[in-house]
């Protein structure tokens, strides 16, 4: 199946000092992972741009995913297991949910971009030039100088799971406006993805609204990643119902076993009949993500499991978001995917690559994987 890769060209976003803060891409080695994949590249069914000597012919532009949301500065303890008043150090990362996914498509091989806002500060500047770095188009994205760029401190236990502290009281990207949204840019996309944690609080939900209603009376597909963080929320009720109300116009959804069991209210989240029950009437395709033992699909006609990889976990943020850009980046060039579970479930096995490539690094970004690191771990076992 052609590979595809588009070329975007960039605007200036504002007039500022250039950052003297660099985001390199990583290096990630094959050698590190076990991974259970031997069949060629021809017989995975995987789609993007072409790599020299995969067989496959190359083609000349992807189709445009757009990521909505928030982009924040995680700040990472250097050392696991410890509690935030305990960590010694902290290491700067850039994150939020959407822009790992726009980052994380455009890493392999894809064209994204990001709508959303920053604070006209040192660190919003740096976040508009990472994504520029990436190749990820932000003219969509907006500086607020009243209100600065959003921090989330990120606690790690020993396992890699995580625990957030967050500073936004209110942060830039909670007060972004509709009048500010770049409709244009939101009609041009195949896919549109986004999060709930837009939803919380005005002017950000109704702008989140309007976006997926344009988005949505454009013929784009829409892709939603409730990605629940309970401690932003007023109460978890609310939480619920703030992700459940725009639930059903949702084309993808990408969930947790935790967010199953929480919109629920603690029903087994391994019982297919309870994940039925948020299987909507227009919905196409249904992910549960179950870190490393992989994730599990549902669409109207059938379901089943893919296996994940086996890694030792260092820090899991952004492990759902590498999955999630793996999957849209097959998606967004062969929306027929949604109907052959073969074809759909080997660009699974794609996106569980991502997802656990993503977890041996710290940070979520700077941990996201280019394809031919994620084809080198799928292709080249190792014991």
């Amino acid at each position: 199946m052609a590979l595809h890769c588009g070329a975007l060209c960039f605007r200036s976003v504002a007039s500022h000092p250039p950052s003297s803060v660099k985001f390199t891409q990583p290096t990630i080695k094959a050698s590190a992972f076990s991974c259970p994949l031997s069949s060629p590249l021809a017989k995975l069914n995987i789609r993007g741009k072409a790599f020299p000597g995969d067989g496959t012919p190359e083609t000349k532009e992807s189709p445009l995913v757009v990521c909505f949301g928030e982009m924040l500065i995680d700040f990472v303890p250097t050392i696991s297991g410890l509690s935030l008043a305990d960590a010694p150090a902290f290491k700067k990362a850039p994150g939020g949910a959407p822009a790992n996914v726009a980052v994380g498509i455009a890493r392999l091989g894809g064209s994204s971009a990001f709508i959303g806002k920053v604070g006209e500060d040192e660190f919003g500047y740096m976040l508009a030039d990472i994504l520029k770095e990436n190749n990820v188009n932000n003219e969509g994205m907006r500086f607020d100088p009243g209100a600065r760029t959003a921090l989330a401190f990120v606690t790690l236990r020993s396992d890699g799971e995580r625990e957030f502290m967050f500073y936004r009281n209110p942060s830039a990207d909670m007060l972004l406006q509709e009048d500010e949204l770049d409709l244009e840019l939101i009609k041009k996309a195949k896919i549109f993805h986004y999060g709930s944690i837009s939803l919380i609080t005005e002017p950000c939900k109704s702008a989140h609204i309007a976006a997926a209603k344009a988005a949505k009376d454009a013929g784009v597909v829409l892709s939603y990643d409730p990605n629940l963080r309970l401690p932003l929320w007023p109460s978890a009720d609310s939480a619920r119902e703030g992700i459940l109300s725009i639930w059903e116009i949702a084309d993808i959804i990408k969930i947790s076993e935790e967010e199953i069991s929480f919109l629920t209210n603690g029903e087994d989240p391994y019982d297919d009949a309870v994940v039925r029950k948020l299987f909507h009437p227009n919905l196409k395709l249904l992910l549960v993500t179950e870190g490393a033992e992989g994730c599990r699909y549902y669409t109207k006609e059938f379901s089943g499991r893919v296996k994940g990889l086996k890694v030792d976990a260092v820090d899991t943020t952004g492990a759902g978001d590498a999955f999630v850009a793996g999957i849209l980046s097959q998606l967004t060039v062969d929306l027929s995917l949604l109907q052959k579970e073969e074809q759909l479930r080997d660009s699974l096995k794609f996106a569980n690559a991502c997802g656990a490539l993503t977890v041996t690094e710290r940070g979520a970004i700077p941990a996201l994987p280019t394809k031919e690191a994620v084809l080198n771990c799928m292709l080249k076992p190792v014991s």
